[in-house]
């Protein structure tokens, strides 16, 4: 855990550590932890920026509600909130994509 993080992990101690990238750099996340949950506590504030303003945006509903934690994850948009942490997961922000 980030002792900077105001979030506090409730995983327990013995609860395996898995390896997830997010934008090139490296963190040791509970299995099967909430995606969402699991990067706020390593101390990531922002998973996205918005396509319009450019204005940061993380975790919000926590419940697949309000599309603030979207990520990419094999080259496809989801909302961190609604997925596990596994090994090996490659996560990304999600393009900010202003429109054509």
């Amino acid at each position: 855990m980030n002792d900077a993080s105001p979030f506090l992990e409730l995983s327990p101690d013995s609860t395996p550590r898995v390896i997830v990238r997010f934008d090139g750099q490296d963190y040791r996340l509970p299995e099967g932890a909430n995606l969402a949950a699991a990067l706020l506590a390593a101390g990531l504030r922002s998973l996205r920026d918005t396509p319009v303003s450019g204005a940061p945006r993380g975790p919000f509903c926590m419940m697949g509600a309000c599309y603030d934690c979207l990520v990419q994850i094999d080259g496809i948009t989801r909302q961190a909130c609604m997925v596990e942490v596994s090994d090996g997961l490659i996560v990304t922000r999600a393009p900010a994509d202003k429109g054509a």
